[in-house]
């Protein structure tokens, strides 16, 4: 059996080598691959030559690679975190951090005439800034033609978000600032103190915000969420740092009109007034402080260190506006505008007798203007 496929193998090289060399060619050496050789290795001998390919004209464009299929298809994570972030830059996740401040400082305005509870208090700031970014995403949904010329990165004119949904998101979330609002103080909070603010929201953005009375209007919206601070309690001890915060952000709203035109105008200086005048009202002792506090010394000073930290933060920019009335200067000072409110109401809740508390919600601020970067404000 061997000796026979031994002369088979024998008769199949010289068949081989017979037709090479009628071919003209000379036969390669038949032995096994080395390892390291592959088995597709193209054989060393110069086979027959090949015409070569022409050269493409000049001026031709090279060939494009092909395009990989489109699917369609995502990962559930991917998508859940390009959601997320369409969502929070609808809302301005990152502004509501200028949002709980108000409701501490109204809590502690009216801790003199009735018992701040913390978990109460919490609830409402909740509720607050639920109603934060229910009137941000209302904003949007209000003014999505408008976005569409001026701003066409937002979530509504590129397509990222469809205007149903940034309507079902503010209503989604007023719904559960009101829910919030009836957990911390039932019915009487609810009607008295959630729902006006609710509706100056509202309000606000679905019609008042082009008139002439919309910065007023806003400004009341800040001033009711003062007062939503004050829960169950009184509201009258609270009407000072209200009309305080009121104040302020009256000034920024107006100035804020001007933010893509930079026509402003007059605007900056009367920010800055504005801005100075409620700084100075922040640091004022207070006739009747809420509480005593451990430390007088540290109180008495605390206020006004906050309040002109307010004013350097947000008449800096606004000074800068006033010298360079344009949309950029114009939106910066709006946004220091903004962030400037988290050590006004911190000088307002150090006024009451809560240093530490003000020291808390000042700390705030550094996130803040950190996420502006990446998120505005405006």
């Amino acid at each position: 059996m061997t000796l026979t496929l031994t002369r088979v193998r024998r008769a199949f090289r010289e068949g081989l080598r017979a037709a090479h060399a009628e071919l003209g060619s000379r036969p390669p050496a038949l032995r096994r691959p080395a390892p390291d050789t592959p088995l597709c290795e193209a054989p060393t001998h110069p086979g027959p030559s090949r015409p070569a390919a022409p050269p493409p004209p000049t001026g031709a464009p090279a060939p494009s690679a092909p395009r990989a299929f489109d699917t369609g298809y995502r990962p559930r994570n991917l998508t859940l975190r390009r959601t997320t972030k369409t969502l929070a830059e609808l809302v301005r996740a990152p502004a509501a951090l200028t949002v709980p401040g108000d409701v501490v400082a109204g809590a502690l305005a009216s801790a003199r005439t009735a018992r701040v509870s913390p978990g109460r208090t919490a609830l409402l700031a909740a509720g607050s800034v639920a109603l934060y970014w229910a009137g941000m995403a209302l904003n949007d949904w209000a003014d999505r033609a408008e976005d569409a010329r001026e701003r066409p990165e937002r979530p509504i004119p590129s397509g990222r978000l469809s205007p149903g949904a940034a309507l079902a998101t503010a209503t989604g979330l007023t719904a559960g600032a009101l829910a919030l609002g009836a957990l911390a103080g039932g019915r009487r909070v609810l009607l008295r103190r959630t729902l006006p603010l609710a509706a100056a929201v509202w309000a606000y953005d679905l019609g008042l915000k082009r008139t002439r009375l919309g910065p007023l209007a806003m400004a009341a919206a800040r001033g009711l969420d003062v007062l939503h601070g004050t829960g169950t309690g009184p509201a009258r001890p609270a009407l000072g740092a209200a009309l305080t915060v009121a104040a302020h952000t009256l000034a920024v709203t107006r100035l804020s009109r001007h933010e893509v035109d930079g026509e402003a105008g007059d605007e900056p200086a009367l920010a800055l007034a504005v801005t100075a005048a409620s700084a100075l009202a922040a640091a004022l002792p207070a006739r009747h402080p809420g509480r005593e506090s451990t430390g007088r010394l540290r109180t008495r000073w605390t206020a006004p260190a906050l309040a002109a930290g307010a004013l350097a933060l947000a008449g800096r920019a606004q000074w800068a506006a006033l010298r360079t009335p344009d949309a950029a200067h114009v939106r910066a000072a709006v946004g220091a505008g903004i962030h400037a409110l988290v050590p006004l109401q911190a000088a307002l809740v150090a006024r009451a007798g809560a240093p530490r508390a003000a020291l808390g919600l000042v700390a705030a601020l550094p996130p803040a203007l950190s996420l502006a970067r990446k998120a505005s404000p405006t």
